[in-house]
């Protein structure tokens, strides 16, 4: 058996073996890659090339850019965000059946995109929609389905880190700009089939519905909410118009939210510090997990394990929409065991060259990637969001399931959608000539 053959059976099989072991992802990939190199050259020289690659691999300006967004993050998390923002998607869309169920989930939209983390929309936005939607008489485990759900449309609508991680993981195929611009229609679609769905099981149940909100109160929860949803229009449009770079856009959210939090007096001085540590356990857990995915990916790229995947499935299936399925597939079924971040690292490297030869762009690839994996955060095992959403809600997982699964398969049909339609993906970008 040749050595490339022997090499990737020994990296797959101790990778997934350590998981199933309950070892920490990012341990995983280190220990694998690590194993895997020592058996091609030997124990020392592969540990100092693992240490060397995981150095190199965070030796990136465009990485800055992580820090600065979780901090940003942070801030809007503790600032009263969350309240501006769900009084507003209440004027907007209150009124209509199952209401609530709307302002749950345009809320979670607004707050994932301006925070840019869905850990902090499930729980900034779950904490406080489910005891209202309760009180109208909708059941939690459908409050905190419709939350787990449309918390992950902030990771497609920017500014997300995870995008920031997969033009990194592109080798520059993709720019973040346009990964930006990108994930706007895609994630607005997302909320949209939530909302779908939503509205048939509020009429099917016989939901309540609000009050219509007068204009006066809907003007005056836009002035409320208007400078959070600047952020949105500041950060993106300044990377477009190439005002700044995305790390710069990432220094300028943090500033912009210190000033709304310390004009909302939602902030204080004293605050600061627990702020800033928690968002440097956050950003050291990220770092480390990029440090050891860069190892396992040089070392893809030293086997040619990119190359034989390509040549395989391009030899073997010969319709590529066949390719394109038996890949979102994979991806699915990934999502449900391993965190997006080394995800998109790990698989970017044998999937990219793969679907590049077939002709799909970059950018739409990366979309396609992130919805994969947004949908894996919503499923058991490993579902980060499942497990957050569930205890803001304060019921159990196994309660949460059954409500979830009507979101799930609606998200996972639009995901099929947005593979074979990439006009709903790229017309943006292609109007902005980012791509």
């Amino acid at each position: 058996m040749p050595i490339e053959i022997i090499s990737i059976l020994v990296l797959f099989a101790s990778f997934f073996a350590l998981l199933a072991y309950g070892v920490p992802v990012a341990f995983c990939i280190g220990i694998s890659t690590t194993l895997t190199i020592a058996l091609n050259i030997a124990l020392l020289p592969g540990i100092t090339t693992v240490a060397q690659r995981m150095t190199t691999g965070i030796d990136s300006f465009a990485l800055l850019a992580i820090p600065f967004f979780v901090l940003a993050g942070e801030i809007m998390n503790r600032g009263g965000i969350a309240n501006r923002l769900i009084n507003f998607a209440k004027s907007l869309v209150g009124f209509l059946p199952g209401g609530l169920g709307y302002v749950n989930i345009l809320a979670a939209m607004l707050f994932g995109a301006i925070s840019g983390s869905a850990v902090a929309a499930a729980s900034a936005i779950g904490s406080i929609m489910t005891d209202r939607m309760q009180e109208e008489g909708y059941p939690r485990p459908f409050s905190a389905a419709l939350n787990i759900t449309s918390s992950t449309t902030g990771l497609l609508i920017p500014p997300s880190n995870v995008l920031i991680v997969y033009a990194l993981a592109s080798g520059g195929a993709a720019s973040v700009a346009a990964l930006f611009i990108a994930g706007y229609m895609p994630g607005i679609l997302v909320g949209v089939t939530l909302m779908i769905v939503a509205a048939y099981i509020a009429t099917k149940h016989k939901y309540d519905r609000t009050d219509r909100t007068s204009k006066r109160t809907l003007w005056i929860d836009f002035r409320r909410a208007i400078f959070s949803l600047l952020m949105l229009v500041i950060i993106v449009g300044g990377i477009v118009k190439g005002v700044f770079t995305a790390t710069e856009a990432a220094a300028v959210a943090v500033f912009y939210a210190l000033i709304l939090g310390f004009s909302y007096r939602t902030i204080a001085i004293s605050d600061l510090g627990s702020i800033l540590l928690k968002s440097a356990k956050t950003t050291a857990i990220v770092m480390f997990l990029i440090c050891t995915s860069m190892a396992m990916s040089w070392l893809f790229s030293f086997e040619s394990i990119p190359q034989m995947m390509t040549g395989f499935l391009v030899d073997t299936v010969s319709n590529k929409f066949l390719i394109f399925l038996i890949i979102n597939i994979t991806l699915l079924i990934v999502g449900t065991f391993m965190d997006m971040t080394p995800a998109i690292l790990i698989f970017t490297p044998i999937f990219l060259p793969v679907v590049t030869e077939l002709g799909m762009d970059p950018v739409h690839f990366g979309i396609i990637m992130v919805l994969n994996l947004c949908i894996g955060l919503c499923t058991p095992p490993v579902g980060t969001i499942l497990f957050v959403g569930a205890g803001v809600a304060n019921i159990s997982v196994s309660d949460v399931i059954k409500p979830l699964i009507p979101f799930l398969l609606a998200m996972v049909a639009l995901l099929f959608v947005i593979t074979f339609f990439e006009d709903i993906t790229l017309w943006l970008p292609r109007l902005f000539d980012l791509i």
